[in-house]
C-alpha cells in the first residue's frame, strides 16, 4: 500500500493529545482502495487523545462511528493537505457513512502536522 498513507497514520499516532479535539469522542475507520486492494486504518479519539491502529481486525474499529472510503490517490492528497476532505466528499471522491460531524470535527488533522512548513503549491491546493 501507499507509503504516504502509512506515513500519515504513523504521524497521527505520534501526535498524542490534540487540544482542539478535547470535546470529541469517536472512532473512524478509513478504507483506502489502491487498485482493488484495500487497506484499513482505525482512528480512535477520546477527548483529544488519538489512537491509531492498522487493519480491519482492530478492536477499536469493530463498531466505528464513521467510515470513510477513498481511493489511495485521493486520500494521499487529503493527507498532504493538497485536497480538502470536505470538498472531496461533496464531489463524491470520498464515501462517508455514519457520523459526518465526526469527520468535520477532525478535518484539520489532514494535511501537514502542526508547525510544518507548507509549500505554496500545497496551500493553494487545500481549497480544491
Amino acid at each position: 500500500m501507499s507509503d504516504l498513507t502509512a506515513d500519515f497514520f504513523r504521524g497521527l499516532s505520534q501526535r498524542g493529545n490534540e487540544p482542539r479535539l478535547a470535546n470529541v469522542r469517536g472512532t473512524i475507520r478509513f478504507v483506502i482502495d489502491e487498485g482493488g486492494e484495500t487497506e484499513e486504518w482505525c482512528l480512535r479519539i477520546d477527548r483529544g487523545d488519538l489512537r491509531v491502529s492498522p487493519g480491519a481486525g482492530s478492536a477499536d474499529c469493530a463498531n466505528p462511528d464513521c467510515v470513510i472510503g477513498a481511493a489511495s490517490d485521493v486520500f494521499g492528497g487529503i493527507a498532504t493537505g493538497e485536497v480538502n476532505a470536505m470538498a472531496a466528499m461533496l464531489r463524491g471522491d470520498i464515501l462517508l457513512s455514519g457520523n459526518a460531524e465526526l469527520m468535520a470535527a477532525c478535518q484539520w488533522l489532514f494535511g501537514p502536522p502542526p508547525g510544518a512548513r507548507v509549500p505554496a503549491e500545497a496551500r493553494r491546493g487545500r481549497v480544491s
